[in-house]
């Protein structure tokens, strides 16, 4: 197993842009939020790879932002994961956030993957509209008001979000509420602002 070390180094290496950096962290956050969510629940889930997968979901978007092609995002990354012995498991799940790769999301980390990566860019742009920039008292309905509202941030899939959720069985609103919580602990990384 990849450590954490190991996949930061990686994302790293291969993305410079500050605001993906923080997107792949706050991705991170949120699966492994889930991860231990549905430990809970009984599932059997290694954690350390969930948090990598979140990690790594997008490390080649910035080199290789071609979609729909072997030598783009995230067929490219997939191939540099195989290479450097991520797992299988790993590979199919960020496959599987593309809904163009047509990669079915066949297990419950493919399933989370998908459902965190639009909504954590929702929140994100949610926070840094704030006056105080503060996630600390960002409401569910707040956030709720700006997935209705198409013009903001229009780079957040609100279809992708909307069947993300229903993929994890999770009502939208506690999904929110999840994510919101799971990004809480990066307030000071991500928005420059502590509790």
């Amino acid at each position: 197993m990849k450590t954490r070390d190991e996949a930061l180094a990686l994302l790293h290496e291969y993305t410079k842009s500050q605001s993906l950096i923080n997107h792949a962290l706050s991705v991170e956050a949120c699966m492994r939020w889930y991860g231990d969510y549905f430990t809970k629940q009984g599932e059997s889930v290694e954690l350390e790879l969930w948090g990598n997968t979140g990690l790594l979901h997008d490390f080649d978007y910035e080199m290789f932002p071609e979609p729909v092609s072997p030598n783009g995002h995230p067929f490219k990354g997939c191939s540099i994961l195989a290479e450097l012995g991520y797992p299988e498991t790993m590979q199919r799940a960020i496959l599987g956030h593309a809904l163009y790769s047509n990669v079915p999301r066949d297990t419950l980390m493919a399933k989370a993957l998908f459902a965190v990566d639009e909504l954590s860019g929702l929140i994100t742009a949610s926070v840094l509209v704030r006056p105080d920039k503060s996630i600390f008292n960002l409401e569910v309905k707040s956030v709720m008001k700006k997935f209705k509202d198409k013009a903001f941030a229009r780079g957040c899939n609100r279809d992708d979000i909307r069947l993300g959720s229903e993929e994890l069985g999770i009502p939208l609103e506690q999904h929110t509420a999840n994510c919101i919580e799971a990004m809480k602990p990066l307030a000071q990384q991500v928005f420059g602002v502590g509790a």
